[in-house]
């Protein structure tokens, strides 16, 4: 077949043109959505009577059989014939001449692409919620079996106060929920029908754009060609959400990376998801984590390679768009990649809980709560924090706790302190003691852990 467009040229293409310009080697993961968009085309040509119905019925079954041949590795790719699109027609025109080549009335490539973009990027969006909420399901998995265990809380990598364990499962779920929330927000953006808008300017033939919407389950074609035929925002969005869920799974791998060293030895990696050193007989290195923290670069430079693409360009559709979906495939690949292998390193993970303990009173995690005591017997704010403040200086000085100095010591800081300090603390009494909504104490723990549960479909806990 000759080129689409060789009506006008009297050259044949450079064959260095052709490699240079091809872009079968990375669009033909379209294929699917690409036979899914010409048969709801073929169909809308029908209705309108541009084609005939037997015409309509012929190009449909047409496209199964393509479609069955690239799945099964069947049909050759050749750079000659640019993309997925002219591979598709070409072997469509050589099954039914002439009615294959009335499958393209009333559409350019220009909107065949987005359209195709359009509806892989959908499918895209749900497989990925699919993952976001079997990685929020292994989180609260585990929560039901850590709710007896005590983990310190940071800032700037300093112990600050104790929580719940799961806690921090819950944490994560939190930050997959507006994932999943901004995945599906960007959906509603990428279900505009761009297919009909042609070229950049519509077309004189009487076609039907509000039937191949609905055909493919948009929500209603959009209402300018010109900026339909160009548009890549969608594009963006998505990239821009899937490089916030690597964002989340880098701070979920550096966490848990860190918490696997003997420093801190929070945690223990199944044999399954960790490596070991050529030389040094003793490691067991996290490089599962730490890929997923590596590859999250690829996703996150994805927004701004697609923006860069489309700074000024000029309206509409130019040829700078084809590399779009290199950024999409690359980012969309890798975020899944690693959704696919997280569940699986949450729910195999293993809390060492007699390291944890040994160590959990360190750090002066009641001290805030010391001081809160203090606020609720009436001491200022500011001067519970210095009083706080001073306690802890005097038992770095002696290598004690809080706990450790007497009643006479504590009232001696602060008159208002009595007996029942005892009560707040120590780690357990801290985070006992945390009962604000959303708060890391044990009441509220659970009381969020029988939420998630129930958001995710899960049976209550006993």
């Amino acid at each position: 077949m000759s080129k689409a467009w060789g009506g006008r040229f009297s050259q044949a293409t450079d064959p260095r043109v052709e490699r240079f310009t091809e872009s079968i080697s990375f669009d033909a993961r379209l294929a699917a959505v690409d036979i899914r968009g010409s048969q709801a085309h073929a169909r809308m040509l029908a209705q309108v009577g541009l084609i005939t119905a037997s015409e309509a019925e012929q190009l449909c079954r047409a496209l199964d059989e393509i479609a069955g041949e690239i799945g099964r590795g069947e049909l050759p790719f050749d750079t000659a014939l640019e993309d997925i699109h002219m591979h598709v027609e070409t072997a469509l025109i050589a099954r039914l001449g002439d009615v294959g080549r009335k499958l393209h009335t009333g559409r350019s490539r220009n909107d065949q692409v987005a359209t195709d973009l359009k509806l892989y990027v959908r499918d895209a969006i749900d497989l990925l919620d699919g993952l976001l909420h079997d990685l929020q399901v292994a989180f609260v998995e585990r929560s039901t079996d850590d709710l007896d265990v005590i983990l310190p809380g940071y800032t700037h990598l300093q112990r600050a106060q104790p929580v719940m364990a799961p806690h921090y499962w819950l944490c994560y779920c939190e930050k997959l929920a507006r994932d999943r929330e901004r995945l599906a927000d960007c959906r509603r953006r990428v279900n505009v029908s761009p297919l009909g808008a042609a070229a950049l300017a519509g077309t004189s033939l009487p076609i039907d754009r509000f039937l191949t919407a609905e055909l493919l389950g948009f929500s209603h074609p959009a209402a300018n060609s010109l900026d339909v035929s160009s548009d890549r925002d969608f594009l963006i969005e998505f990239c821009s959400a899937l490089a916030q869920i690597a964002a989340h799974l880098a701070t979920w791998a550096e966490e848990w990376i860190l918490w696997c060293t003997t420093e801190f030895g929070f945690l223990k990696l199944p044999d399954a998801y960790t490596t070991g050193s050529s030389i040094m007989p003793q490691k067991r290195n996290p490089d599962v984590l730490e890929l997923i923290r590596g590859k999250a670069a690829r996703v996150l430079t994805s927004p701004a390679r697609l923006l860069t693409l489309v700074k000024g360009l000029p309206l509409a559709y130019n040829r700078d768009l084809q590399e779009d979906k290199l950024a999409v495939f690359d980012a969309l690949d890798t975020t899944v990649a690693c959704l696919e292998l997280a569940p699986a390193v949450v729910l195999g993970a293993t809390l060492q809980r007699e390291r944890i303990a040994a160590r959990l009173e360190e750090g002066f995690l009641d001290a805030t709560v010391l001081m809160e005591y203090l606020i609720g017997r009436g001491v200022p704010m500011r001067t519970g924090h210095e009083t706080v403040g001073k306690l802890v200086r005097l038992c770095e000085t002696r290598g004690c706790r809080l706990g450790d100095l007497s009643l006479s010591e504590l009232q001696t800081a602060c008159p208002a302190i009595e007996a029942g300090v005892a009560g707040v603390l120590g780690v357990a009494n801290a985070v006992r003691a945390l009962t604000s909504f959303g708060s890391g104490g044990a009441g509220a723990v659970r009381q969020q852990l029988d939420q998630w549960r129930q958001r995710l479909n899960l049976a209550p806990l006993a």
